[in-house]
């Protein structure tokens, strides 16, 4: 690694990079060359200790043996085989392992290779299902304020993220949205699920009054809100969500992009608050953040109601060219073996409280106006500068970067998820540095 250290690419204009400053970072680029385990190493042969998994994703920590392996032997073995009207044994075994660990009844899995992908999958699984059973006019999708589901435009159009949505037009038509359950007022530093709020699910039947049971197809909500700024539901909400669902006979999805795979200390988060959702969405972890993959669960209901008709036709025409891709399969599998022997699944309910009392240390810092937690996940809301939101948790941002640590920003939130490998000593080193910067930098 060491010759690749103090090298800089001659020229960055050509790449432009997403969801970021871009002028900015090409002024003073911030380059990782290296990782292992719970750290990055940068062009300039620092260390930095990874508060966020990459990007939520990177939930087994970094460079592990057993999904590097994985990706290596099969390269050698099988790199690519189509995914239409062919298949082969990873794709298959693939499935087998993550039904097993998903909520009973979630039984079937199609394969995309992002988040942004699984919500369109499961968007356009909700509303081919319904004209699958004959309910043709269930056409409407219900999202969520603030939500994040990806950048496809099924995806920003169930979206609440504003800047995600405005510069691209009308979107999807026959779109609505339930209100966030963020409540500052009533809900601030609170530990774990908030007291209040769960009232606010019964807005969907608002919805429904409105234009009818009869026209909706789907509504599609995170567990846990995580890119618009950890946001966590109040206690008894996910449940009312589900009982008006079901009520109306309206499909549920959960976007377990983020939560999947141990983020809670549970293999789902719908495990964890005991919902069980139509439709799971889900991408990040389930490879380690290595290499592109998603996987969408369906339930078997939903699954068998296009098995009908001339065996011979294909039943749902939908799918892409690196639908359950040889080499993804075989980093997932090693993702999950890694997973299994590590037990990290369920390490975020291990380390939950010690990660939540270190978190809520950080209350008597300047600027900190909320501090939420829950399974390893937690973020700081930094009263905004007055005329200039997003610059003071940008600012931390590049105070950690500089003292060795990895944190995420979304408008003044600082979000944390570390990999699920985090020891208590590395707990304790990420909210050193944290506190740092909040008391002396910004």
């Amino acid at each position: 690694m060491s010759n690749r250290l103090n090298t800089t690419p001659n020229d960055l204009s050509a790449f432009w990079m997403p969801f970021t400053a871009n002028r900015q970072f090409k002024k003073e680029p911030r380059l990782f060359v290296g990782a292992k385990d719970m750290y990055y190493t940068t062009h300039d042969g620092r260390t930095v200790l990874d508060g966020t998994a990459g990007l939520w994703c990177v939930n087994a920590g970094h460079c592990r043996p057993k999904i590097t392996e994985a990706i290596r032997e099969q390269a050698g073995e099988l790199d690519y085989a189509p995914a239409f009207q062919l298949g082969h044994p990873k794709a298959f075994e693939l499935a087998n392992r993550l039904v097993d660990i998903a909520p009973e009844g979630l039984n079937h899995v199609l394969y995309t290779n992002s988040g942004s992908e699984s919500v369109d999958t499961a968007l356009k699984v909700a509303l081919a299902y319904h004209r699958a059973k004959g309910n043709g006019s269930r056409f409407r999708l219900i999202g969520r304020e603030r939500g994040y589901h990806g950048v496809n435009f099924g995806g920003i159009s169930v979206g609440g993220i504003v800047a995600n949505r405005k510069m691209f037009g009308t979107l999807l038509t026959g779109v609505d949205h339930l209100p966030h359950t963020h409540l500052p007022a009533r809900n601030a530093f609170t530990r774990g699920e908030p007291e209040h709020g769960a009232d606010l699910a019964t807005e969907l039947e608002r919805i429904v009054t409105l234009h009818d049971a009869s026209t909706i197809a789907a509504v599609i909500v995170e567990p846990v809100a995580g890119s618009t700024g950890v946001l966590i539901p109040p206690k008894g909400y996910l449940q009312k969500l589900r009982e008006i669902c079901t009520k109306h006979g309206i499909l549920l999805i959960f976007d377990e992009v983020i939560t999947g795979f141990g983020r809670l200390g549970t293999p789902f988060a719908a495990q964890y608050f005991d919902v069980k959702p139509d439709i799971i969405t889900t991408a990040k972890g389930i490879t380690n953040g290595v290499i592109p993959m998603g996987a969408v669960f369906v339930t078997s209901e939903i699954h068998d109601a296009f098995m009908s008709g001339p065996e011979h036709l294909i039943e749902f025409f939908h799918g892409y060219t690196y639908s359950g891709n040889p080499i993804a399969s075989a980093a997932a599998l090693g993702t999950l073996d890694t997973y299994k022997e590590e037990g990290l699944l369920t390490r975020a309910a291990e380390l939950a409280s010690y990660w939540e009392e270190g978190l809520h240390s950080l209350k008597d810092c300047p600027q900190v106006i909320d501090i939420r937690n829950i399974g390893l996940i937690g973020a700081v809301e930094l009263e905004p500068i007055a005329g200039e939101p997003t610059k003071r948790a940008f600012s931390a941002f590049l105070k950690a970067y500089e003292k060795g640590l990895l944190i995420r920003t979304t408008g003044d939130i600082i979000a944390l998820s570390p990999p699920l490998i985090i020891e208590k000593s590395q707990i304790d080193e990420l909210f050193d540095k944290l506190r740092d910067v909040l008391k002396n930098n910004i």
